[in-house]
């Protein structure tokens, strides 16, 4: 006997009101470089002809999912602490639930196809323009995309069927799916199956792709006689392997670890990590470790 829910309460990190105004600051400097950063690397991309190659183009797109996955959560986030309101309309959470499912899928699958681009650099540099060229790499992000597409209307689908009493208070700071599963009063074996079947064939599939990738190109490294060659080789991989190790790092801690529920208070951070902080680490960690893009940078500073 309950009322369907009309919104969600989204727990914040702390009711203390000194701590919300340091968290607010953070939160809102994180965003500002997070779009400062990651527009800037999209128009540096499409400016630069140094930068027009495959390795660029995707990392251009994931500058984009970037942007949006943190234009998805830290409004939201800042609004909440700003002026304390922790309700999120039913309709507004499925299009979280929709939006952020697309966006986190399509990373995941970006992320693989930055791995591969490099497996085919280092290991089959010869081979490497006929395989990466241009139609291919277009197709590459656009499977990207219709993956997330795939996974966003499939957990929206399988979130719409589900019955919700009033009031429902979601631990985190977002519309997260497995805790929107864990509230319903409705039989959920439909929305689990999805989610773990999705979970499994895109999340852990594009996982697989990069191991298998970065095991073939540590292999071929290993194989490198000089130090100096090992040394450039590794360099075209380090950004995206700190990348990847970020993201998935804190995915496989929220999502995979098994704990108890009294053991789950660093979920919230870790969900920090991969909406919030990762975003916006991207677009630094390519421009300070990557020296194609330091040049590109100077060589447009003059010609402005």
């Amino acid at each position: 006997n309950c009322t369907q829910a009309t919104e969600f309460n989204l727990v914040g990190f702390t009711e203390d009101p000194a701590t919300q105004v340091t968290l607010f600051l953070l939160f809102l400097l994180t965003y500002l470089v997070t779009i400062l950063g990651n527009l800037g690397m999209i128009t540096l991309i499409r400016a630069s002809p140094l930068l027009h190659s495959p390795m660029y183009y995707f990392l251009g797109n994931l500058a984009f999912v970037n942007l949006c996955t943190s234009t998805i959560i830290s409004p939201r986030i800042l609004v909440g602490i700003l002026l304390g309101r922790k309700g999120m309309p039913y309709a507004g959470c499925m299009a979280q639930v929709f939006t952020f499912g697309l966006f986190v899928i399509s990373e995941c699958f970006l992320l693989a196809t930055m791995a591969y681009d490099r497996y085919m650099a280092i290991c089959h540099p010869l081979l490497y323009p006929l395989v990466m060229s241009p139609e291919r790499c277009s197709r590459l992000v656009t499977s990207s995309y219709l993956l997330g597409l795939t996974n966003g209307v499939g957990q929206t689908i399988s979130m719409s069927s589900l019955f919700f009493c009033s009031p429902s208070t979601i631990d985190l700071f977002f519309c997260d799916i497995s805790l929107l599963i864990s509230l319903s009063t409705s039989d959920t074996t439909l929305s689990l199956i999805i989610l773990r079947t999705s979970s499994s064939l895109l999340g852990v599939s594009s996982m697989l792709v990069v191991l298998v990738s970065y095991v073939a190109i540590i292999s071929t490294i290993l194989s490198i006689s000089s130090a100096e060659g090992k040394r450039k080789a590794f360099s075209t991989c380090a950004s995206h392997l700190t990348t990847v190790s970020t993201f998935y790092g804190a995915l496989i801690f929220v999502y995979l670890i098994p704990r108890s529920d009294t053991s789950r208070g660093g979920d919230k951070w870790a969900a920090v990590l991969y909406t919030v902080v990762t975003p916006m680490l991207n677009p630094l960690i390519y421009s300070l470790r990557n020296q194609e893009v330091k040049e590109a940078w100077r060589r447009l500073r003059k010609i402005k």
